[in-house]
């Protein structure tokens, strides 16, 4: 096996040299200058003595630089490091630091949060400023004049690539760095292909790109736009670099918040095939901004989408039948998966069979096995915790949560994560969620995904959290946090009733705060730390 991205980006830039790699608004790199860039930047860190293995971390929102940074650093056989661009002192420093990154490259619009932490982070050697008309970074190269003046890399063999790494969100704990064997990681992505029935063999060698890419572009082309962050591994796994190692063309949005209308623009504008999501947090704008122009008798043209794919939070089985009224042409892919693992499992819907929520078709080598790590057997529904096979090789810098969380079960290697999962009579399972959030309140457990599915339900809400807050009585008492739809004025009372016919009455929550608006992460994954704030602010009784 001989595969690395560098060298299939390389081979795809001379298939494809006028095609569009990125596209931001106005903006367009073509595969040419997408390879004459990154060879640059390899140049130019070289230069200033990055050596093959060293870290480079992405402070950076989705912008051409990311993806050419991204790209210039597996050239020079370095290990590109994703930093959440929301990340303050303390959590930017500890991710630099701990992943040992040398260089930095940020956005001038963050250069005070980067001098904040600089004296502390004596091993970075150079700092690289990507202008979005910041100010203050007089202490770094700017990123054009660093790729104007380099020379470029000349292409290399790597018949040993540095190691692929991508750090966890951090929802249960500081962020940690999941380290993969790039041929088995290059090849794992590969492989996806092969569920669609296209009808091309998928490369295994570089020596079979070229082919493939031909004959898969006879067939298709994919103009993927990630609507999520590009330090998210949803946003690079399923949005990026499977459009890069097809030859296809990766479209960013402009705005730094995700906006349903500015992506239904940029889909009939480019001819977009792909969209790529992270649960509810996207898909429901997106259908209210559908349903919006449907109203206003300006329906737009979406049937250029072939897929809008999903992973990272739940997607409701409402919303996915809403987007399949407008969708016509498009498959929609919930996929099940963590950084650690990559894909458990997936469900399908499209626009002849509907959606679930939170149900699933394992993939073959998806387990279910007890807390001693011993699977269930299949007459054995479970709960149990998921286990999936996965390329991956353990946690940067921390042999004992690895052990923790990889193990060998049968000869093979799997990672477990503390998500929970039931098997159902059909073979499907049915997730409950993650166990560090599992809420246990008078001896009962009680999930809070479920409760927050429940909710959404319920017409006058938009988004909900749910948690668990210390109770004297019953150890934890179970609490949400509503986000009103537009117009709306539900009533904690009303909507603890509402759930009466949803759930078993132990789920209900005791209390309910209405907000205007849910804040979650920008790759819209859950921010139980504020939803804590906002129960705490009002009080044990409001709501």
């Amino acid at each position: 096996m001989n595969l690395d991205l560098a060298s299939a980006w390389e081979r795809v830039a001379d298939i494809v040299p006028d095609v569009d790699a990125v596209v931001m608004g106005s903006t367009r790199v073509s595969w040419g200058d997408f390879e004459d860039r990154a060879a640059r930047f390899a140049g130019a860190i070289e230069a200033l003595g990055a050596e093959p293995g060293a870290k480079v971390a992405l402070y950076l929102f989705n912008s051409p630089e990311y993806l050419i940074a991204h790209y210039g650093a597996f050239k020079n056989g370095c290990v590109p490091i994703n930093v959440n661009y929301r990340y303050l002192d303390d959590e930017l420093a500890y991710l630099i630091e701990n992943s040992d990154s040398e260089v930095v490259v940020f956005h001038t619009s963050l250069a005070a949060r980067v001098e904040a932490v600089r004296a502390q982070l004596p091993a970075v050697k150079r700092w690289i400023a990507v202008d979005d008309g910041g100010v203050g970074a007089d202490f770094a190269v700017g990123f054009d004049e660093l790729i104007q003046s380099a020379t470029p890399q000349p292409r290399r063999a790597r018949p040993d690539p540095a190691p692929y790494m991508l750090y966890t969100g951090g929802t249960t704990g500081m962020p940690k760095g999941v380290l993969y064997d790039q041929h088995d990681f290059v090849a794992g992505l590969y492989q996806q292909f092969a569920i669609v029935d296209w009808g091309v063999p998928v490369p295994t060698s570089l020596e079979q790109i070229e082919p493939f890419v031909n004959r898969l572009r006879e067939r298709t082309s994919i103009t993927s736009v990630p609507c999520c962050p590009l330090m998210h591994g949803t946003g690079m796994w399923v949005g990026a670099i499977p459009a890069h190692l097809t030859g296809g063309t990766v479209v960013l949005l402009e705005g730094r918040s995700f906006d349903a209308d500015e992506l239904i623009a940029a889909i009939e504008r480019e001819g977009i095939t792909r969209v790529v999501i992270v649960g509810d947090a996207f898909a429901r704008p997106m259908l209210r901004a559908m349903e919006a122009a449907e109203a206003d008798g300006r329906l737009p043209d979406l049937s250029t989408v072939a897929q809008v794919i999903s992973s990272g939070a739940m997607w409701s089985a409402e919303v996915k039948d809403g987007m399949r009224r407008y969708l016509p042409n498009a498959t929609l892919i919930d996929a099940l998966g963590s950084t650690e693992g990559g894909g458990y499992a997936s469900q399908v819907a499209n626009s002849a069979s509907g959606g679930q929520t939170a149900r699933f078709v394992p993939a073959p080598d998806t387990l279910l096995v007890d807390e001693s790590n011993v699977p269930l057997g299949p007459g054995e529904p479970g709960p149990g915790l998921l286990a999936s096979r996965t390329a991956a090789r353990g946690y940067y810098k921390d042999e004992e949560k690895t052990a923790r969380s990889f193990v060998e079960i049968a000869g093979r290697w799997y990672v477990i994560t503390g998500d929970w999962a039931s098997r159902q009579e059909d073979g499907t399972i049915l997730l409950h969620g993650r166990g560090s959030n599992c809420i246990n309140t008078g001896g009962e457990k009680v999930y809070p995904e479920e409760v927050e599915e429940a909710l959404k339900r319920h017409p006058d809400v938009e988004d909900c959290l749910v948690l668990g807050v210390p109770d004297e009585r019953f150890g934890e008492r179970v609490v949400a946090v509503a986000e009103r739809r537009r117009d709306a004025e539900p009533a904690g009372d009303g909507l603890r009733e509402f759930l009466r016919g949803e759930l078993a009455g132990y789920k209900i929550p005791k209390q309910i705060v209405v907000v205007d608006a849910i804040r979650r992460a920008p790759n819209g994954k859950a921010d139980y730390g504020w939803a804590r704030e906002m129960v705490g602010a009002v009080g044990p009784t409001a709501g």
